[in-house]
């Protein structure tokens, strides 16, 4: 459709012309990668909350509470918010050891002087970037391949040029700066979907009739029907959100940029102004799910439901809000990718920086375009993935004394055993193997770190 065009090219002007005039060309790598870490407490959080809203906040969340009621958004909604208020006292405290860094991977080689755990860390956010990219690409681009008709593999590209466009001209302060005017549009429209979607859908009596799901067994946490929920999705989805930020240099990153002093407010108001906007999905999908509304395809409930409810020109806005949502995310992790190129390079440049973001996108592309992938698949394995590092960022920064082979011993059997374990029981549906696969995942690596270095130091 034409006005998906329209959509397109205003996001790109607006974005692009935000950046060339509101920030200078960077051509200092630190400053490209952390500003001048003064960053205003306000513009941060709103950079926070957007870079915090991938694909699965804005269709999963809606997906969950139409197809798992209240149990399903629940497990989905507060651990999103929660992990990154949990998050909070270790953003002050990496800052306050290392407040020059950059990276976590470079302070885990100051503390321990190892290449190993560098590198080992250096693989698991590199890895995140890709695979948090390939996830952005293939949502959105699922939804303007069907509005435009433009085969998805081509649109998958168009997205990842609009977000090099303007990340490459300043950095990290033309991430923060867009993703503040992202979370604006994206706060104003979810509220707007909040107020249409009750009146236009039956009214309150249609919501809270639609909060067991369309199987109507899902509104409570502790039935039946919830334990399952909370076993088969909501504990590998709680431990992979809860260790979200800590193996995502995203938010590293910007603990490095916001004012020392002002980490706390920037994280904590960033969590509150993120739950706003899957909670508006999640109420679409109860909606949805009271009219006893028959998904097409329930991966996109709340597109079909917008079409469904709201006057055409609603479209609109939930296209602005899905590009906002998706390319947030994606220009966050081209400066996070930018930013572990200090710890890749012994002599890091900005045309390397570039060209590693130019890397990333493609890989992003790669994966957006492997058949049968589902944004829930991917979405739970990467989440699995970056649990590994957990127990070991958190025992450092906590001051325990660890060796550094014991973290990475503990990180490889991490991946080698949880790992396969969660990706059979995320394959074949099956929530045991999922939960266990979570949980060892999580477990291994800091029980096998801590205990080999209590062995080395006996």
């Amino acid at each position: 459709m034409d006005y998906t065009w329209i959509v397109l090219l205003i996001y790109t002007i607006v974005m692009l012309g935000t950046t060339i005039l509101m920030t200078k060309k960077e051509n200092n790598i630190e400053r490209f990668c952390v500003g001048n870490r003064n960053t205003g407490w306000f513009v941060s959080a709103l950079s926070i909350a957007a870079t915090w809203i991938w694909a699965p906040a804005l269709f999963t969340s809606a997906e969950n509470a139409y197809t798992k009621g209240f149990a399903g958004l629940f497990w989905f909604l507060v651990p999103n918010v929660l992990c990154l208020i949990v998050f909070i006292p270790f953003a002050k405290k990496i800052r306050e050891e290392m407040p020059n860094g950059i990276t976590l991977s470079g302070y885990m080689y100051e503390k321990y002087h190892s290449k190993a755990v560098r590198n080992t860390y250096l693989f698991q956010l590199g890895v995140l970037s890709a695979l948090s990219t390939g996830v952005q690409l293939l949502a959105g681009s699922k939804i303007l391949s069907i509005l435009t008709g433009v085969p998805f593999a081509v649109m998958t590209f168009i997205m990842a040029i609009i977000a090099f466009s303007y990340s490459q001209f300043s950095g990290i302060k033309a991430s923060i700066l867009t993703d503040a005017i992202q979370m604006i549009f994206m706060l104003v429209i979810s509220i707007g979907f909040i107020i249409c979607s009750v009146k236009n859908g039956g009214g309150l009596g249609t919501l809270v009739k639609g909060l067991g799901g369309i199987t109507k067994d899902a509104g409570s946490l502790f039935s039946r029907r919830g334990l399952e929920i909370f076993l088969g999705f909501g504990l590998p989805t709680m431990i992979g959100l809860l260790s979200g930020p800590f193996g995502d240099q995203c938010f590293w990153q910007r603990a490095f940029c916001v004012k020392k002093e002002k980490i706390g407010k920037a994280f904590f108001v960033g969590a509150v102004l993120f739950g706003i906007v899957p909670l508006s999905m999640g109420i679409l999908g109860f909606i949805g799910a009271g009219m006893e509304y028959i998904a097409t395809d329930t991966s996109v409930i709340n597109f079909e439901l917008i079409n469904t409810l709201f006057p055409s020109g609603a479209v609109i806005a939930f296209l602005f809000m899905v590009v906002s949502g998706l390319l947030s995310t994606i220009d966050s992790n081209l400066c996070a990718i930018s930013s572990l190129t200090t710890d890749i390079f012994k002599k890091t440049t900005l045309g390397k920086t570039k060209l590693v973001m130019i890397v990333l996108l493609l890989v992003g592309i790669i994966i957006a375009n492997i058949p049968r992938l589902t944004v829930t698949h991917l979405f739970l394995m990467y989440g699995t993935l970056r649990a590994a590092t957990l127990l070991p960022t958190i025992f450092t920064l906590k001051g325990v004394t660890l060796k550094s082979q014991g973290i990475v011993i503990g990180i490889i059997f991490a991946w080698m055993i949880g790992l396969p374990i969660f990706a059979y029981g995320n394959i074949q549906g099956i929530a045991i193997y999922k939960t266990i696969g979570s949980l060892l995942t999580v477990l291994l690596s800091g029980v096998i770190a801590f205990i080999v270095s209590r062995r080395r130091n006996l």
